[in-house]
Order: C-alpha cells, then sequence, then structure tokens
C-alpha cells in the first residue's frame, strides 16, 4: 500500500520546496547533478510502506556516511555524456560510419557545430566511465550493503568493448573510424549499459549528498519496524531545518497512541509537532532525521491541521475549514490505515465553549482508533481536565516561564497539563489598554 499525505499537511510541514529556503527538500538538495536531483525528487515523493526496503536504503546512506566519499565525477561531463546518450542512433555501423563522416566534413566546410558537439559528447563519456571504473574498485573493496549494485556496475565496466573506451586516451588523435566505432556502440549496442552507469551515477550523487548533510548537520537514521508494533520513539527529536532547535523525546505505542499537547501561545506546540510530522516523513523515505536515536512502526500516511486558512474560493469560514480538515481525517482513518495524525489548536476559529466541546468530542473518538497514532494540542487546558480517565492518552506540555512580567518559553517538553495563563500578563506588557485609554 502506497504512503499518502496530502498537499496541505505537505505544506504545512514545509516538506517540499526546491528553490524554498527553510524547506526539508532544500536542506538535503546538495546534489550535483541533473539526475542526482531527479532522484531526490522522486525519493522525496514516494515515502516507502515497507520497513526492509527503509531500513536497507538507510543502510546505504550512512554508509557513505561513515565512508565520507567526495564525488569523483565532474557535472559537466556526466551532462554531456547524458546528453550523447540520450541522443541515440538507430543506423547501422556503417551508417553511423557515413553521418560521422559528414559531420565531420561539414564542420570542415561550414559552421556546422554538430561533429563538434559529438567529439565532446564521446570525450564526456569516456572520462566519465574512466572515473566511475575507478571509483567502483575502490568501492568493491570497502564492502557495505551497497556491494551488489557496486558489482554489477563493475561487471558492465569490464566488459571487453567498454574496457577498450575505459583505456582510450582522448588527448590522443582518434581515427574517424575510430570515432564512428565507438559512436555505435555507445548509442547502439551499449546504450542500455551507458544508461545503467549514468543512473549509478545519480545514485553516488545523491547518497554522497545525504550523508553529508548527515555529517554536517549532526542527523542520524531511524529504524523501521512493521506497522504492526505500533509505535514511535525517539530521544532528542528536533526540527532539522532550525539551527541550534531544542529536542524533545517522545514515545508513543498501541497502549498509549495520543498526545495532548497543551501550552500558552508561542510556547512551541506547533513546532513540536512539525518536528515529529517531518521526522516521520523522513523516516519513511529512509533519509537520516534529526534526533539522537529514533524507530517507528510504518504509517500508510500522515495527515496535519495546523496552520488551515478559510478557503474565500469555496465560501470555507476558518471554523468551516477546521471541520472539513477533521472530517478528512476521520475518513482517512476509517478506512483502518495506520496513520499519523496532528491537530493544532482545534477549532479556534468558534467561540471557547464550541471549541472545547469539539476538541473534547474529537480527541476522544480519534482515541479509540488504536492503529493510528494521534497528538493534538490546545491551550484550552480544561479539556486535558476531562480526557484523565482514558488510559491511552498522554499528557504532555510546554512549559512558559516568567522572569519578573515577561514570559520565557523553554521549549522542553513536561509531562502533565499546564497551568498557565499569561494571555493578560502579555496584553498589558504590550501597553494596549493603556493605548486604548487614550
Amino acid at each position: 500500500m502506497s504512503f499518502s499525505i496530502d498537499r496541505q499537511s505537505l505544506d504545512e510541514l514545509n516538506l517540499m520546496g526546491k528553490f524554498r529556503q527553510g524547506s526539508v527538500y532544500f536542506l538535503f538538495n546538495q546534489v550535483k547533478t541533473r539526475g542526482g536531483e531527479q532522484l531526490l525528487d522522486k525519493l522525496f515523493k514516494q515515502p516507502l510502506t515497507d520497513e526492509r526496503l527503509i531500513n536497507e536504503r538507510t543502510a546505504i546512506f550512512q554508509f557513505f556516511q561513515q565512508a565520507g566519499l567526495h564525488f569523483p565525477f565532474d557535472p559537466q561531463q556526466v551532462t554531456l555524456m547524458q546528453e550523447y546518450a540520450d541522443a541515440g542512433n538507430e543506423q547501422g555501423q556503417l551508417g553511423s560510419y557515413l553521418n560521422v563522416l559528414v559531420k565531420k566534413s561539414l564542420s570542415s566546410l561550414t559552421r556546422d557545430e554538430r561533429y563538434k558537439t559529438l567529439i565532446q559528447g564521446l570525450q564526456a563519456t569516456i572520462m566519465t566511465l574512466k572515473k566511475c571504473f575507478a571509483f567502483v574498485v575502490e568501492l568493491s573493496a570497502m564492502q557495505g550493503p551497497y556491494q551488489n549494485r557496486v558489482n554489477e556496475i563493475k561487471s558492465i565496466l569490464e566488459t571487453q568493448q567498454l574496457m577498450k573506451l575505459v583505456e582510450t586516451d582522448i588527448y590522443k588523435s582518434i581515427s574517424v573510424k575510430s570515432i564512428a566505432e565507438f559512436d555505435y556502440l555507445l548509442k547502439n549496442k551499449l546504450n542500455a549499459a551507458v544508461r545503467t552507469v549514468i543512473d549509478f551515477i545519480s545514485e553516488t550523487d545523491l547518497n554522497i549528498a545525504v550523508g553529508a548533510v548527515a555529517r554536517a548537520k549532526g542527523l542520524t537514521y531511524a529504524k523501521a519496524l512493521p506497522k504492526a508494533a505500533n509505535t514511535l520513539k525517539a530521544i532528542d527529536l528536533k526540527h532539522p531545518c532550525i539551527d541550534h532547535a531544542i529536542g524533545n523525546d517522545i514515545e508513543m505505542r498501541e497502549q498509549s497512541n495520543v498526545i495532548f499537547l497543551t501550552g500558552a501561545n508561542m510556547a512551541g506546540k506547533s513546532t513540536w509537532m512539525k518536528s515529529v510530522g517531518i521526522g516521520m516523513y523522513l523516516a519513511h523515505i529512509g533519509f537520516p532525521v534529526a534526533a539522537a536515536s529514533m524507530e517507528f512502526s510504518i504509517r500508510e500516511g500522515i495527515y496535519s491541521s495546523i496552520n488551515v486558512a478559510d478557503n474565500i474560493a469555496l465560501g470555507y469560514s476558518h471554523f468551516y475549514a477546521e471541520v472539513v480538515r477533521v472530517k478528512n481525517a476521520a475518513d482517512a482513518t476509517s478506512t483502518g490505515r495506520h496513520l499519523l495524525l496532528m491537530f493544532d489548536e482545534l477549532f479556534k476559529g468558534t467561540n471557547v465553549k464550541d471549541a472545547y466541546d469539539g476538541t473534547l468530542a474529537v480527541t476522544e473518538a480519534f482515541s479509540e482508533y488504536v492503529n493510528c497514532l494521534f497528538i493534538v494540542s490546545t491551550h484550552i487546558i480544561e479539556v486535558g481536565e476531562a480526557l484523565k480517565g482514558r488510559s491511552n492518552i498522554q499528557f504532555t506540555y510546554m512549559p512558559t516561564v516568567m522572569q519578573g512580567t515577561v514570559p520565557r518559553y523553554t521549549y522542553r517538553l513536561e509531562k502533565g497539563i499546564t497551568e498557565d495563563r499569561q494571555g493578560m500578563m502579555i496584553i498589558r506588557n504590550e501597553g494596549i489598554l493603556e493605548m486604548i485609554g487614550n
């Protein structure tokens, strides 16, 4: 079963965004080639729901991180090789020879650039194949989880015809006949092999980039468990895109699958929920997470409601948009899928009495789905008191520490329900009442 996450959840967690500084994608987009970026796109858009595949992928990233390898290829040469392989040539060997001969003649008589482009593509391909062969020889001596893929590429490069290319000195004069022969082989007979090598280079680019980010940011790798275990445990989990972020621990399981989170506005509830969601998403694509350690049961989707806005186009008020969001989440959970659901400040678009009743009813209803993990935050602390009789709900809060009349936020989770009520104090600190009185 595929992993599901909708556009709103992606946006709220700021997961995507190739050029959006601060997005999770932007953090990992340290690749050097077009192929590497395409592979990064693919992995980011296709989270896995098989714990074996996830753990295999994390092992490969970890291998490259520990090896401390640098990308051994020239990105410009890789691009030329890709374009050269994509050009294709369905002609026979004789036709290829005549085609090269015509291009060479035209380049001498006119300003035709096709022969020059062909030579540049061929040279880039030969140089890249040379570097690739040296790199797989280095990798094959290291042994590790990537060994099968390395052996596959090494066996391709060691074929007689490709070795002839690898051993060619591009700085010496090459006859038109040899150029035509190479061109025919690379664009016809050996084209599939060349494309496999290009794919390997893209994988290498991504593996090295992810490992480098993990090393620079002090990230670690989560262990995936079967979905039936229905657990999430992380030590010092934090937001990966916030410098000097404060980390917190989390532990959820089937008998304690609901977290009821309280705290004042600005205490850090939303950021903490985003940290959990981002950590779970990264874990499902096998990427490193911002935690000292983490293990998780496979989820089949993530559903969040953190920054719900009104929808003028559909005629939705803020409150009605919140109701629709909860309804969609209820539809998703009723399918029996193993999900992570997160709701921040439920029903803040209505009056306090309705928000209390709605938050209590929704939390009680969702707590019945023991195959899901559910986090709900609110500053209506009275709801927590009404939920204390439910054994599968754990209560945590983000405290506010008062320094005189100035609130300070620790961003450190504590067990229990907050008793902080500093709203009026903040209003007075800002001098609003005096301004109105004047």
